[in-house]
């Protein structure tokens, strides 16, 4: 018998197939806070709630209750933001936010309310349709305004006790009965006590919910959390047809959203265990500080079971920091031979931070004021505002001691440390104890991932290292929990974070080397390879509208007119009357109150005079803007109405006319500008320089972690040891192994070099970096001597109209620029050839000879 679907795998395939919409509204994206750009995963959520709450599906039923299944660390709380902001256009003015946890309340409380905390996730101020909005916190739902977001913050154990006996000021069941309510449940794994004990618990806060949610048809119950049982039973029947996404933590790790997790194992002393720890915290900071990046890593001490285990780490720490001398570092550098510990003292001697001004360093970094015990609930609650901004560059925590307070709802991107802070174990017939889960659980809330942005790579919020394993940053990238050296439990612990999705049993390494036969040639040693720069788009040529086809067409704007029709639906003659028709006419921007223009550009946040300055650098005022016929004041707006109105026009309607030119405006210029551009001058670069031995994470048994070595290895004119490609990439290595003979006939030199990472080159265009997956060089033998570099990406088919805009470039290269880049002794020339299609490699072969004629 076939297993009903959920339907999140329903919305699976919806989505997969291009039929959901995923453009999510301006209002929505405008009002959140700039500083939290929307992720991926984050507009699917929102897609296919859209999708849900608007198109019927099987098994749907009012009032609507729906689940977001999104791992820990994946901004739900800013999903949240979001769908109050839609479901407010929508009509809904009351929110009601429940969870277990105070310190969660308190938190969220923050991010909703305080436009000064640095999480906070909307807009300075918020405007849905022409009207500025608030939120504003309520106790209950009584008397509060139409105008505003109404938000109740209660935990779900102060919301049972309210309903079930009658407080002052407290929600009742009549505050949801007469108005529509969204109930926001955070952490919603806990509410499901009666469900789980398969039986009727009436005063149970389930239950509690289930009859909040039952007052009123178009009351909507939207639950978020990390954890769905999706193993029980009872718990599989009541979500079926409730869970709009399943983004657990294995997809999001997979995606590059979390830091990568390394046991540290060693077989030291609890002193010696907790000094290595603070070494390696204290190498992520300087890595970051030479980076110029702002990173203060912070270490958590776990221990065991109780707050007095915890009391005596604390105190035990704070002597190992007040005795901590020169030898101690010494003897760590010493025993450790952890590769990571290596790299540390390698790079703290190639920066000359001696052992001395390490331990200086460690002990200022780690005194006694910048370290917090958050056990008890009232010590947790008076170090709230230090755990929810410590990331922040006034809050100088380095060090925290917990036992179990901070297992669930903590939200910090710079832990980098845990330490456990105790040797037992507790699994049964080798499965992990409830200990080790629950010690898995923790890091996996710990492995957020930190942002940061390479001058190649801003993308902000994902790992941008994994192939690249050898940089120094990546240790940037990566959590370390720090134990003993027992092999029984560090597999238990693989164990699981592999079941929380936070390891992946499946990885393997592999080492790529370049052939010594390579690295002993000339060209090795002396060569060079052409690539060229990103840098930021000039807008110098700017100087009006027209300069960026703003002002090729008038901005329609329409406005009722007013007039109806009462007439049979069909006379005798069978006309039907129509409505009046409506009247036409042009105004200059120019023509138009100033006050009103004013009005309507304070109500837009992209015009604010930066931006203006930024996209229009010969503005050199807001007046100016408004008034010169370069910018606003040469532009018309076409009214569409009655003529009565058309002959006198509101301001109201200049308003809401002018606000939608601005917004049609803000479009266009965002789609006819790029931040970046693609230099066309290519820059010379030493190929010893660019091409290095590097160390491989792959997936085992995957057609990328055969690298073909016994295919490689006798081809001298292949560079390195191994061709870790797909399919597609050995199937061109093979091509081209069967042209060499033919290729020698003309060059006496041909070296083909897998890009692994090891280089980009930037679309003109739009600066969009691309990494071909190999380089040809073709020295030829006839004088003049041509050294040819060529670009070539074999692409599956399947693949190559979403990669469209690579072939173009590859072609420009080949095509419409045709440069040859002086050398001193030799000439140099860039071939770029259309992508290689095993396919079809006979036309990939015309292609390439023919751009070697040139």
């Amino acid at each position: 018998m076939m297993t009903a679907k959920f339907l999140y795998e329903a919305l699976n395939s919806v989505s997969q197939m291009g039929f959901l919409q995923k453009e999510i509204p301006a209002y929505l994206k405008d009002n959140l806070n700039p500083k939290f750009e929307l992720r991926p995963y984050q507009e699917e959520a929102f897609a296919r709630f859209f999708h849900c709450l608007d198109n019927e599906f099987p098994g749907k039923e009012k009032p609507l209750h729906f689940l977001f299944n999104m791992a820990t660390g994946s901004g739900k709380t800013l999903v949240m933001a979001g769908l109050i902001l839609y479901l407010y256009k929508k009509g809904y003015r009351n929110f009601l936010f429940f969870v277990n946890s105070t310190n969660i309340i308190e938190k969220t409380r923050d991010n909703f309310l305080n436009p000064l905390s640095s999480k906070y996730l909307f807009q300075l101020e918020i405007h849905i349709d022409n009207r500025c909005v608030t939120v504003t916190p309520v106790d209950n739902f009584e008397a509060v305004s139409e105008n505003d977001i109404n938000i109740c913050f209660t935990t779900i154990q102060k919301l049972h006790a309210d309903l079930t006996v009658e407080r002052e000021n407290a929600l009742t069941y009549e505050d949801f009965k007469d108005a529509k309510i969204v109930l926001l449940a955070d952490e919603a794994h806990h509410i499901n006590v009666s469900t789980k004990a398969q039986r009727e618990m009436f005063a149970s806060w389930e239950n509690t919910v289930e009859r909040i949610l039952q007052q009123n048809e178009d009351n909507l119950l939207l639950e978020f959390t990390a954890t769905l049982d999706y193993t029980h039973r009872n718990i599989v029947d009541k979500y079926r047809n409730k869970v709009l996404y399943r983004y657990d933590l294995r997809q999001f790790r997979n995606d590059g959203y979390s830091k990568d997790i390394y046991i540290v194992q060693a077989d030291f002393a609890e002193k010696d265990r907790i000094i290595q720890a603070l070494i390696l915290s204290q190498y992520k900071q300087e890595v970051a500080a030479k980076n110029r990046i702002n990173l203060k890593p912070v270490i958590l001490f776990k221990a065991q079971k109780t707050i007095a285990q915890s009391q005596k780490n604390k105190e035990k720490f704070h002597q190992i920091i007040e005795d901590l001398l020169e030898k101690d570092i010494l003897r760590i550098q010493d025993k450790s031979d952890l590769p990571l510990i290596k790299n540390a003292f390698t790079f703290f001697k190639k920066n000359n931070i001696a052992s001395t001004q390490l331990v200086e360093r460690l002990r200022r970094e780690f005194d006694v004021s910048r370290c917090i015990s958050v056990n008890e609930e009232k010590e947790k609650e008076n170090q709230q505002i230090l755990l929810n901004t410590l990331e922040d560059r006034d809050n100088h925590i380095r060090a925290i001691f917990a036992v179990q307070k901070l297992n669930e709802g903590w939200d910090v991107l710079n832990l980098f440390d845990i330490v456990r802070c105790y040797t037992t174990r507790d699994a049964k017939k080798g499965k992990p104890g409830k200990t080790t889960t629950a010690e898995a659980q923790l890091i996996g809330r710990g492995a957020r991932y930190f942002p940061f942005v390479l001058p190649e790579n801003d993308d902000l919020f994902r790992r941008k290292l994994d192939e690249d394993l050898d940089n120094e940053l990546r240790v940037l990238e990566e959590l370390h929990y720090h134990s003993i050296n027992d092999s029984r439990y560090i597999s238990e612990l693989r164990t699981a974070l592999i079941e929380e999705g936070m390891m992946d049993e499946r990885e393997v390494y592999k080492e790529l080397t370049l052939k010594n036969s390579f690295k002993e040639t000339e060209f090795y040693q002396h060569g060079s390879i052409y690539l060229n720069d990103r840098v930021k788009n000039s807008y110098s040529h700017i100087r009006s509208f027209s300069d960026m086809q703003i002002s090729t067409k008038n901005y329609q704007y329409s406005f009722a007119t007013g007039k109806s029709v009462s007439e049979a639906i069909l006379k005798d003659d069978g006309d039907v009357k129509a409505v009046g028709k409506a009247e036409r006419k042009d105004i200059a921007v120019r023509d138009i109150p100033t006050h009103i223009i004013r009005n309507a550009i304070a109500r837009n946040s992209f015009f604010s005079f930066l931006s203006i300055k930024t996209y229009l650098p010969y503005c050199t005022s807001i007046r100016q803007f408004i008034e010169d016929e370069n910018y606003l004041a040469g532009l018309e707006i076409t009214f569409q109405g009655n003529k009565e109105e058309l002959s006198f026009l509101s301001n109201q309607i200049q308003l809401d006319a002018m606000i939608g030119l601005l917004e049609q405006i803000e479009s266009e210029l965002r789609q006819n500008t790029t931040e970046y551009k693609g230099t066309e001058a290519f820059k010379k670069n030493s190929i010893n320089h660019i091409f290095k031995d590097k160390n491989l994470r792959l997936s085992d048994n995957s057609e990328r972690s055969n690298g073909d070595e016994s295919f490689t290895s006798d081809r001298n004119w292949y560079a390195f040891n191994a061709n870790y490609g797909t399919q597609e990439e050995k199937s061109f290595v093979y091509m081209l192994d069967r042209q060499i003979d033919k290729l020698k006939d003309r060059y006496d030199e041909i070296h083909l070099v897998r890009n692994e990472r090891h280089f980009k080159i930037y679309n003109f265009d739009d600066g969009q970096a691309f990494e071909p997956d190999f380089v040809l060089f073709l020295r030829t033998k006839e004088e003049p001597i041509c050294i040819y570099q060529v670009f070539i990406e074999p692409k599956g088919r399947y693949l190559q109209e979403h990669d469209r805009w690579k072939q173009d470039f590859l072609e420009q290269i080949g095509k419409t620029l045709e440069f040859k880049t002086q050398d001193r002794t030799q000439k140099y020339r860039l071939v770029g050839v259309p992508f290689y299609d095993n396919e079809n490699e006979n036309e990939f072969k015309q292609n390439l000879y023919e751009a070697l004629k040139r």
